[in-house]
Protein backbone atom coordinates (compact mmCIF):
# COMPACT_ATOMS: atom_id res chain seq x y z
CA UNK A 1 0.00 0.00 0.00
CA UNK A 2 1.37 3.93 -1.03
CA UNK A 3 1.90 5.43 2.18
CA UNK A 4 0.39 8.69 2.97
CA UNK A 5 2.94 11.13 2.46
CA UNK A 6 2.76 14.81 3.93
CA UNK A 7 2.74 16.28 0.36
CA UNK A 8 -0.39 14.30 -0.49
CA UNK A 9 -2.17 15.96 2.68
CA UNK A 10 -0.77 19.11 1.58
CA UNK A 11 -2.04 18.81 -1.45
CA UNK A 12 -5.49 17.73 -0.51
CA UNK A 13 -5.89 20.65 1.62
CA UNK A 14 -4.83 23.02 -0.81
CA UNK A 15 -6.95 21.38 -3.25
CA UNK A 16 -9.93 21.81 -0.60
CA UNK A 17 -9.01 25.93 -0.64
CA UNK A 18 -9.09 26.35 -4.06
CA UNK A 19 -12.64 24.45 -4.43
CA UNK A 20 -13.95 26.82 -1.53
CA UNK A 21 -12.60 29.66 -2.75
CA UNK A 22 -12.90 29.00 -6.79
CA UNK A 23 -9.40 30.76 -6.61
CA UNK A 24 -5.98 30.16 -6.74
CA UNK A 25 -5.10 33.36 -5.73
CA UNK A 26 -7.92 33.46 -2.71
CA UNK A 27 -6.86 30.21 -1.91
CA UNK A 28 -3.10 31.37 -1.42
CA UNK A 29 -4.66 34.03 0.67
CA UNK A 30 -6.58 31.57 3.03
CA UNK A 31 -4.10 29.17 3.34
CA UNK A 32 -0.96 31.80 3.72
CA UNK A 33 0.78 30.96 0.75
CA UNK A 34 1.95 32.67 -2.24
CA UNK A 35 -0.41 31.71 -5.50
CA UNK A 36 3.23 30.28 -7.00
CA UNK A 37 3.22 27.97 -4.33
CA UNK A 38 -0.96 26.71 -4.38
CA UNK A 39 0.22 26.19 -7.77
CA UNK A 40 3.38 23.78 -7.02
CA UNK A 41 1.08 21.94 -4.67
CA UNK A 42 -2.07 20.88 -7.22
CA UNK A 43 0.85 20.21 -9.22
CA UNK A 44 2.48 18.24 -7.04
CA UNK A 45 -0.95 16.48 -6.04
CA UNK A 46 -1.79 15.65 -9.71
CA UNK A 47 1.64 14.19 -10.33
CA UNK A 48 1.21 11.78 -7.86
CA UNK A 49 -2.31 11.01 -8.54
CA UNK A 50 -1.63 11.12 -12.42
CA UNK A 51 -4.66 12.97 -13.07
CA UNK A 52 -5.69 16.67 -13.75
CA UNK A 53 -7.30 18.06 -11.22
CA UNK A 54 -8.30 21.49 -12.43
CA UNK A 55 -9.03 23.22 -15.57
CA UNK A 56 -7.72 26.63 -15.25
CA UNK A 57 -8.60 29.31 -17.45
CA UNK A 58 -7.74 33.07 -16.47
CA UNK A 59 -11.01 33.58 -15.67
CA UNK A 60 -12.21 30.69 -13.84
CA UNK A 61 -10.99 27.51 -12.35
CA UNK A 62 -13.56 24.41 -12.10
CA UNK A 63 -12.59 20.46 -11.14
CA UNK A 64 -12.62 18.15 -13.99
CA UNK A 65 -14.45 14.82 -13.87
CA UNK A 66 -11.66 13.06 -12.18
CA UNK A 67 -10.44 15.60 -10.14
CA UNK A 68 -14.50 15.68 -8.96
CA UNK A 69 -14.01 11.65 -8.24
CA UNK A 70 -11.19 12.28 -6.13
CA UNK A 71 -12.78 14.94 -4.30
CA UNK A 72 -16.07 13.04 -3.31
CA UNK A 73 -13.54 10.39 -2.35
CA UNK A 74 -11.32 11.67 -0.27
CA UNK A 75 -13.04 14.69 1.55
CA UNK A 76 -15.66 12.51 3.74
CA UNK A 77 -12.48 9.80 4.52
CA UNK A 78 -10.33 13.14 6.09
CA UNK A 79 -13.37 14.93 7.60
CA UNK A 80 -13.79 11.58 9.77
CA UNK A 81 -10.03 11.75 10.38
CA UNK A 82 -10.19 15.34 11.77
CA UNK A 83 -13.07 13.71 14.31
CA UNK A 84 -11.13 10.91 14.87
CA UNK A 85 -8.10 12.54 15.69
CA UNK A 86 -10.13 15.61 17.71
CA UNK A 87 -11.81 12.65 19.94
CA UNK A 88 -8.32 11.52 20.59
CA UNK A 89 -7.74 14.66 21.94
CA UNK A 90 -11.06 14.61 23.83
CA UNK A 91 -12.62 16.78 21.49
CA UNK A 92 -14.80 14.14 19.24
CA UNK A 93 -18.08 16.05 20.28
CA UNK A 94 -16.96 19.35 18.95
CA UNK A 95 -19.05 20.94 16.64
CA UNK A 96 -16.63 23.55 14.49
CA UNK A 97 -15.17 25.26 11.98
CA UNK A 98 -16.77 26.43 8.32
CA UNK A 99 -20.02 25.01 7.48
CA UNK A 100 -21.35 26.36 3.69
CA UNK A 101 -24.90 25.74 2.95
CA UNK A 102 -26.51 26.02 -0.47
CA UNK A 103 -30.12 26.39 0.62
CA UNK A 104 -33.68 27.23 -1.38
CA UNK A 105 -34.34 30.82 -0.96
CA UNK A 106 -37.75 30.64 0.38
CA UNK A 107 -36.69 28.18 3.07
CA UNK A 108 -33.88 30.42 3.98
CA UNK A 109 -35.96 33.64 4.53
CA UNK A 110 -38.89 31.88 5.87
CA UNK A 111 -37.85 29.01 7.87
CA UNK A 112 -34.49 28.37 7.96
CA UNK A 113 -33.30 32.28 9.02
CA UNK A 114 -36.09 33.00 11.75
CA UNK A 115 -35.20 29.50 13.55
CA UNK A 116 -31.44 29.54 13.07
CA UNK A 117 -30.38 31.50 16.40
CA UNK A 118 -30.94 28.05 18.73
CA UNK A 119 -28.64 25.96 16.45
CA UNK A 120 -26.21 29.04 16.44
CA UNK A 121 -26.17 29.04 20.46
CA UNK A 122 -25.80 25.21 20.80
CA UNK A 123 -22.90 25.23 18.34
CA UNK A 124 -20.55 28.37 19.04
CA UNK A 125 -17.58 27.27 17.47
CA UNK A 126 -19.38 26.34 13.97
CA UNK A 127 -19.03 29.58 11.07
CA UNK A 128 -22.36 29.07 8.53
CA UNK A 129 -22.40 30.50 5.73
CA UNK A 130 -26.32 30.30 3.91
CA UNK A 131 -26.14 30.89 -0.15
CA UNK A 132 -29.62 31.37 -1.18
CA UNK A 133 -30.08 29.51 -4.48
CA UNK A 134 -32.72 28.77 -6.99
CA UNK A 135 -30.82 25.78 -8.73
CA UNK A 136 -28.76 22.85 -7.33
CA UNK A 137 -25.70 23.90 -9.25
CA UNK A 138 -22.65 21.85 -8.86
CA UNK A 139 -22.46 21.46 -4.88
CA UNK A 140 -18.73 20.24 -4.99
CA UNK A 141 -16.83 22.78 -7.70
CA UNK A 142 -18.84 25.35 -5.67
CA UNK A 143 -17.10 24.09 -2.38
CA UNK A 144 -20.68 23.51 -0.44
CA UNK A 145 -20.96 20.94 2.20
CA UNK A 146 -24.69 20.67 1.55
CA UNK A 147 -27.47 21.63 0.06
CA UNK A 148 -31.77 22.30 1.10
CA UNK A 149 -33.77 22.22 -1.81
CA UNK A 150 -37.61 21.79 -1.96
CA UNK A 151 -38.71 19.38 -4.37
CA UNK A 152 -38.16 15.87 -5.52
CA UNK A 153 -35.18 14.10 -5.85
CA UNK A 154 -32.75 15.78 -8.54
CA UNK A 155 -30.83 13.44 -11.06
CA UNK A 156 -27.52 13.81 -9.33
CA UNK A 157 -24.54 11.67 -8.04
CA UNK A 158 -25.03 13.27 -4.62
CA UNK A 159 -26.78 11.85 -1.79
CA UNK A 160 -30.35 12.86 -1.63
CA UNK A 161 -32.21 12.48 1.86
CA UNK A 162 -36.10 13.75 2.84
CA UNK A 163 -35.69 15.76 5.87
CA UNK A 164 -39.90 16.44 5.93
CA UNK A 165 -42.77 17.05 4.29
CA UNK A 166 -45.06 20.09 4.67
CA UNK A 167 -48.48 20.80 2.67
CA UNK A 168 -49.39 22.80 0.14
CA UNK A 169 -52.70 25.14 0.27
CA UNK A 170 -54.47 27.54 -1.48
CA UNK A 171 -54.89 30.71 0.17
CA UNK A 172 -56.33 33.65 -0.19
CA UNK A 173 -55.91 36.66 1.69
CA UNK A 174 -59.38 38.24 2.99
CA UNK A 175 -59.48 41.39 0.66
CA UNK A 176 -59.28 39.24 -2.22
CA UNK A 177 -62.01 37.21 -0.95
CA UNK A 178 -64.66 40.52 -0.46
CA UNK A 179 -63.73 41.22 -4.05
CA UNK A 180 -63.92 38.07 -5.54
CA UNK A 181 -65.57 35.63 -3.64
CA UNK A 182 -64.97 32.66 -1.96
CA UNK A 183 -64.15 29.76 -4.15
CA UNK A 184 -66.02 26.30 -3.12
CA UNK A 185 -63.98 24.06 -5.69
CA UNK A 186 -60.23 24.05 -6.99
CA UNK A 187 -61.96 23.61 -10.70
CA UNK A 188 -63.48 27.33 -9.87
CA UNK A 189 -59.87 28.37 -10.63
CA UNK A 190 -59.60 27.58 -13.97
CA UNK A 191 -62.06 30.01 -14.98
CA UNK A 192 -62.01 33.90 -15.17
CA UNK A 193 -63.96 34.40 -12.17
CA UNK A 194 -60.91 34.64 -10.00
CA UNK A 195 -57.53 35.59 -10.44
CA UNK A 196 -54.61 33.21 -9.74
CA UNK A 197 -50.36 34.17 -9.14
CA UNK A 198 -48.56 31.67 -10.83
CA UNK A 199 -45.14 30.19 -10.06
CA UNK A 200 -42.34 30.13 -13.64
CA UNK A 201 -40.58 26.31 -13.03
CA UNK A 202 -37.11 26.96 -13.12
CA UNK A 203 -36.14 23.83 -14.74
CA UNK A 204 -38.62 24.50 -17.78
CA UNK A 205 -39.72 28.34 -17.66
CA UNK A 206 -43.57 27.36 -17.64
CA UNK A 207 -45.88 28.15 -14.96
CA UNK A 208 -46.64 25.13 -12.20
CA UNK A 209 -49.70 23.77 -12.74
CA UNK A 210 -51.76 23.38 -9.15
CA UNK A 211 -52.12 19.94 -7.64
CA UNK A 212 -54.97 18.72 -5.30
CA UNK A 213 -54.89 15.85 -3.11
CA UNK A 214 -57.93 14.44 -1.33
CA UNK A 215 -56.76 10.85 0.00
CA UNK A 216 -55.64 8.91 -2.86
CA UNK A 217 -57.22 10.50 -4.88
CA UNK A 218 -55.82 13.58 -7.46
CA UNK A 219 -56.81 16.93 -9.10
CA UNK A 220 -54.61 18.95 -11.91
CA UNK A 221 -55.88 21.82 -12.74
CA UNK A 222 -54.71 24.68 -15.20
CA UNK A 223 -54.89 28.06 -13.21
CA UNK A 224 -56.11 31.29 -14.90
CA UNK A 225 -54.11 34.70 -13.88
CA UNK A 226 -52.46 37.89 -15.36
CA UNK A 227 -49.22 37.41 -12.40
CA UNK A 228 -46.51 34.71 -12.87
CA UNK A 229 -43.55 35.42 -10.90
CA UNK A 230 -40.31 33.26 -10.28
CA UNK A 231 -40.19 34.01 -6.49
CA UNK A 232 -41.97 32.17 -3.68
CA UNK A 233 -41.38 35.13 -1.60
CA UNK A 234 -43.19 37.12 -4.21
CA UNK A 235 -45.94 34.66 -4.71
CA UNK A 236 -46.66 35.17 -1.03
CA UNK A 237 -46.04 38.73 -0.46
CA UNK A 238 -48.85 39.49 -3.65
CA UNK A 239 -50.76 36.98 -1.93
CA UNK A 240 -50.84 38.74 0.97
CA UNK A 241 -51.77 42.10 -0.98
CA UNK A 242 -54.66 40.69 -2.06
CA UNK A 243 -53.71 40.26 -6.08
CA UNK A 244 -54.83 36.70 -6.02
CA UNK A 245 -54.89 32.98 -4.85
CA UNK A 246 -51.22 31.20 -4.23
CA UNK A 247 -50.39 27.72 -3.78
CA UNK A 248 -48.12 28.05 -0.48
CA UNK A 249 -46.15 26.07 1.73
CA UNK A 250 -48.12 25.78 5.18
CA UNK A 251 -44.45 25.53 7.09
CA UNK A 252 -43.42 29.54 6.93
CA UNK A 253 -47.02 30.68 6.75
CA UNK A 254 -48.46 29.64 10.17
CA UNK A 255 -48.24 33.46 11.50
CA UNK A 256 -49.94 34.41 8.90
CA UNK A 257 -53.35 31.63 8.96
CA UNK A 258 -53.65 32.36 12.85
CA UNK A 259 -53.90 36.37 12.36
CA UNK A 260 -56.17 35.88 9.72
CA UNK A 261 -54.10 37.76 6.91
CA UNK A 262 -54.03 34.29 4.59
CA UNK A 263 -57.65 31.91 4.52
CA UNK A 264 -56.52 28.80 3.56
CA UNK A 265 -59.13 27.48 0.88
CA UNK A 266 -60.64 23.67 -0.03
CA UNK A 267 -60.08 21.94 3.15
CA UNK A 268 -60.78 18.68 1.68
CA UNK A 269 -58.52 19.21 -1.17
CA UNK A 270 -55.66 20.15 1.37
CA UNK A 271 -53.79 16.91 1.08
CA UNK A 272 -50.96 18.01 -1.06
CA UNK A 273 -47.04 17.40 0.21
CA UNK A 274 -43.72 18.61 -1.23
CA UNK A 275 -40.73 17.53 0.45
CA UNK A 276 -37.04 19.04 1.60
CA UNK A 277 -34.25 17.21 0.36
CA UNK A 278 -30.93 17.52 1.74
CA UNK A 279 -27.68 16.72 -0.79
CA UNK A 280 -24.43 15.77 0.12
CA UNK A 281 -21.38 14.23 -1.10
CA UNK A 282 -21.70 10.92 0.64
CA UNK A 283 -23.66 8.82 2.58
CA UNK A 284 -21.08 7.72 4.37
CA UNK A 285 -18.31 9.15 6.60
CA UNK A 286 -20.41 12.67 7.09
CA UNK A 287 -18.95 15.55 9.32
CA UNK A 288 -20.04 16.04 12.54
CA UNK A 289 -21.46 19.50 11.97
CA UNK A 290 -23.12 18.55 8.70
CA UNK A 291 -25.55 15.58 10.41
CA UNK A 292 -25.63 17.99 12.98
CA UNK A 293 -27.51 20.54 10.94
CA UNK A 294 -29.28 17.53 9.14
CA UNK A 295 -30.93 16.29 12.36
CA UNK A 296 -31.87 20.61 13.75
CA UNK A 297 -33.36 21.02 9.78
CA UNK A 298 -35.26 17.49 10.71
CA UNK A 299 -36.94 18.92 14.10
CA UNK A 300 -38.41 22.08 12.37
CA UNK A 301 -41.46 20.59 11.31
CA UNK A 302 -41.73 17.60 14.77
Amino acid sequence: MRALSSQLLEGVDVMAAVVDTLSFGAAAEVLDMSQSGVSRAIARLEARLGIRVFERTTRSVRLTDEGREFYLQVMPLLAELAEVTGGAAGDAQKIRGRLRVNVDPLFASQILGPRLGAFMDAHPELEIELRSRDELGDLISEGFDLALRFGHPQSSSLIARKLFETRVIAMASPDYLRRFGTPEEPQELETNAHRCILFREPTTGKPFRWEFHRGREKLMIQPQGRLTVNDAETVLSTCLAGLGVAQIFELGSEEYIASGRLKPLFPLWSDNRFPLHAYYPSRHHVPAKTRALLDFVSRLVS
